[in-house]
């Protein structure tokens, strides 16, 4: 649980950044306040955590040729997958996110969430994790 929720923090932040650094990804811009800009960034977070946790294995699964034949590059394909299926959950729970363009926006945000989850891991410590 405790890896879970340090995940999911992990995720909001690469979110809100890659929400600012990507034109097409819009993140709790509706929201009036700051606590439910923040909220909503949480739960956003949490619910693209779950989508990893469950969904992200099948589609590694299915497109592994794929991810094999291109040496990786097709994994930020599955990314940008897990975040467009993050866009189209978030509007019926009425959640302030969403991805303009599968291609772009959700490529761009894909590398950018990649690269800042990448960052933020290398920059906590290994004994986080192991409790």
């Amino acid at each position: 649980m405790k890896n879970f929720l340090i995940k999911s923090g992990i995720n909001a932040v690469a979110l809100w950044i890659a929400a600012i650094v990507v034109p097409g990804i819009t993140l709790a811009q509706g929201d009036k306040s700051t606590g439910s800009k923040v909220l909503t960034i949480i739960v956003v977070a949490i619910i693209f955590g779950l989508i990893n946790a469950v969904v992200k294995p099948i589609a590694h699964f299915f497109s592994f040729p794929l991810i094999v034949l291109t040496l990786g590059l097709f994994t930020f394909v599955v990314n940008a997958l897990m975040l467009q299926i993050l866009s189209w959950l978030s509007d019926p729970l009425n959640l302030a996110f969403h991805v303009d363009h599968f291609f772009w926006a959700a490529i761009l945000g894909a590398l950018v969430v990649s690269f800042v989850s990448m960052l933020i891991n290398m920059l906590l410590p290994d004994k986080l994790e192991q409790h």
